[in-house]
């Protein structure tokens, strides 16, 4: 597997994602959008931003983990923030904090009327490379 990450000469560089991620490998794993349920389905952290996004890369770490991968394998994140606002984004980073590192997968963030239940504040899906 091979993994390369870029922003090319032209475009900003932004510091929280890679504009290309080009990968090889023979398998490929697509994360369905994670929301802020635990195991047994109940929604963690009604009402507050922070916690639904930090159980949600936690959801996200162990569907990887099941697929053979680890955050560095991921290639593509989508996010999906019910009515978005920029005051939510330190306490995203915050949540992805100790789970993304170097290797940042192309991203990216789009505000949504409403998720599948009214208490999902975000939802985030992902797409990795393994071997």
């Amino acid at each position: 597997m091979k993994i390369e990450r870029f922003n090319p000469n032209g475009l900003y560089e932004p510091p929280s994602y890679h504009h290309v991620v080009r990968a090889s490998g023979r398998t490929t794993l697509w994360i369905a959008g994670q929301v802020s349920t635990n195991a047994d389905g109940d929604v963690v952290g009604v009402g507050d931003f922070g916690a639904q996004a930090r159980q949600i890369f936690e959801n996200l770490r162990i569907a990887l983990e099941a697929g053979g991968a680890t955050f560095d394998n991921v290639v593509k994140m989508t996010t999906l923030v019910v009515n978005f606002d920029r005051s939510l984004i330190p306490a995203l980073n915050a949540a992805r904090e100790g789970y993304i590192g170097e290797n940042l997968p192309a991203t990216t963030l789009i505000g949504v009327q409403a998720l599948a239940r009214p208490e999902y504040l975000l939802e985030i899906e992902a797409i990795a490379v393994v071997d």
